[in-house]
């Protein structure tokens, strides 16, 4: 059996290598005895254990099942044939060689799941293992004040992770129910079991990853946070945040959105008492108007500052008449005054009506 092994099967050709053919002949060996007290007693107990560790090894190895399943099934023929071929054409009557072969490939089939269940249990447990640091390298990842980049290092090279140039982090909205088992590259780190569900994506810059991460948050509404250097991950994940929750208050458009998209108004919703007490103040003169009156004026108003002085250009962009927006810039002049010739009033003006639009989108 060992021969035909060696010989047919190359996963298991190791000549100069005496501690596996001590493994393999060790195997063989419990095989043909394990065997053999079965068919002294079927009732006897068997132990499973040595071929559970068999499966263990296999894993361990870095192979598939399949050169173990082949070296048994060449094993059991290997038996069959040798049995035979000792009993001689008339030792054995049908009945007796049928029981035997049957009884052969039963104890295969035994052999077979006992492997099965040593391989599987020690696959979950590497894949747990590797789970672990990958997660644990995510918490160093992401904690406050950042690690050291020797440690980063370090834990990254246990968890098997190539270390990127630069990393955004997305913040996964949970009230749409627990998030799936999302389809991610193996380089991207994930933790979708937390209160706030995030994940990290290696240089999302870099081809590609656009449209990945396009793709696995598909009908999910997440946030993309701007790409860092690898220790800054933590302020990629608190402006993805952040923008989470503008989406969630319809400040931002729902779906997937990115930061990097929308940093003008991250920054204006970073301190909103202080926006709200800014727009107070520049927006004041609007106040006695209408709702309906406000609401022109300040689109009108929002248009100049960004667009241009010229009336003709401001009602291309909101179109309406040039005629319309000559008489809503004659209404502003008389509210504000001398306050739209002034750079830093304008300025304030143009963060208060942006901030009014995107609250009133």
């Amino acid at each position: 059996m060992i021969e035909e092994i060696q010989t047919r099967i190359p996963e298991y050709a190791r000549p100069s290598d005496e501690l596996y053919i001590k493994v393999i002949r060790i195997a063989v060996e419990q095989a043909v005895e394990g065997f053999l007290d079965r068919v002294e007693d079927p009732d006897a107990p068997w132990d499973p254990e040595p071929f559970r560790m068999i499966g263990r090894g296999e894993a361990a190895e870095g192979r598939n099942l399949e050169p173990l399943q082949a070296a048994m099934r060449l094993g059991a023929r290997v038996g069959w044939r040798r049995l035979t071929e000792l009993a001689g054409p008339c030792a054995l009557s049908p009945q007796n060689l049928y029981d035997l072969g049957e009884a052969i490939f039963v104890h295969l089939d035994q052999l077979a799941d006992a492997a099965a269940e040593g391989f599987a249990e020690a696959r979950a447990h590497a894949a747990g293992e590797a789970e672990r640091r990958r997660t644990r390298l995510l918490d160093l990842l992401l904690s406050r004040p950042p690690a050291s980049a020797e440690a980063i290092a370090d834990l990254a090279r246990a968890a098997g992770w190539r270390l990127p140039r630069t990393v955004a982090c997305v913040a996964l909205d949970d009230g749409l129910g627990p998030c799936p088992a999302l389809a991610f590259p193996s380089d991207v780190l994930t933790a979708m079991d937390r209160p706030e569900p995030c994940l990290l994506a290696p240089d999302p810059n870099g081809p590609g990853q656009a449209r990945m991460l396009d793709q696995a948050l598909c009908g999910r509404r997440a946030a993309i946070g701007p790409a860092v250097p690898l220790t800054a991950a933590a302020t990629s994940l608190r402006w993805a945040r952040e923008a989470l929750g503008l989406s969630r208050r319809g400040v931002l458009p729902g779906g997937l959105v990115r930061c990097a998209d929308h940093m003008a108004t991250l920054v204006v919703f970073k301190d909103e008492e202080l926006v709200s007490a800014l727009s107070e103040v520049r927006l004041a003169p609007l106040a006695h108007l209408r709702p309906t009156q406000q609401d022109r004026l300040a689109e009108t108003l929002l248009a100049w500052l960004r667009h241009g002085r010229g009336a003709g250009e401001v009602a291309a962009r909101l179109h309406v008449h040039p005629q319309t927006v000559r008489y809503r810039l004659r209404q502003l002049e008389e509210l504000y005054g001398d306050q739209l010739t002034d750079p830093d009033i304008r300025f304030e003006l143009e963060i208060a009506l942006r901030a009014r639009q995107a609250v009133r989108v």
